[in-house]
């Protein structure tokens, strides 16, 4: 069955449901955009379809795993830091400080230029 998205831009078709949903996941197709079913008469905004805001919420997220490897590194970081303060190691210190608080400035401004949520 072939659906019609009107948005402010125009008009787009898909041919098929999972069209539809595969282009609402990667954000074609926005939530106030209107759908309109092949032979129905009524618009309606796409957030108000629940099969696309389950399609939306269940898709995988693919920053998800460089943000836990960051903060991973951050912590292995901050484990060489200590130990190279009981060591008393200055010049290591210094250097395994440096790149903690890099990779946590990088972790700190991903996490604040995120959208928000749907």
């Amino acid at each position: 069955m072939r659906y019609r998205v009107r948005t402010p831009e125009g008009e787009l078709d898909y041919a098929s449901l999972g069209d539809l949903q595969q282009a609402y996941v990667q954000g074609l197709v926005e939530p106030h955009d209107e759908v309109l079913e092949e032979g129905g008469s009524l618009w309606r905004k796409a957030e108000s379809l629940p099969v696309l805001v389950r399609a939306r919420s269940s898709a995988p997220k693919p920053r998800a795993r460089s943000q836990a490897l960051a903060v991973s590194v951050g912590v292995l970081l901050a484990t060489v830091a200590l130990v190279l303060m009981w060591q008393e190691a200055g010049l290591f210190l210094m250097l395994a400080i440096a790149l903690l608080v890099g990779v946590l400035m990088r972790v700190t401004l991903k996490a604040f230029r995120r959208p928000p949520p749907f």
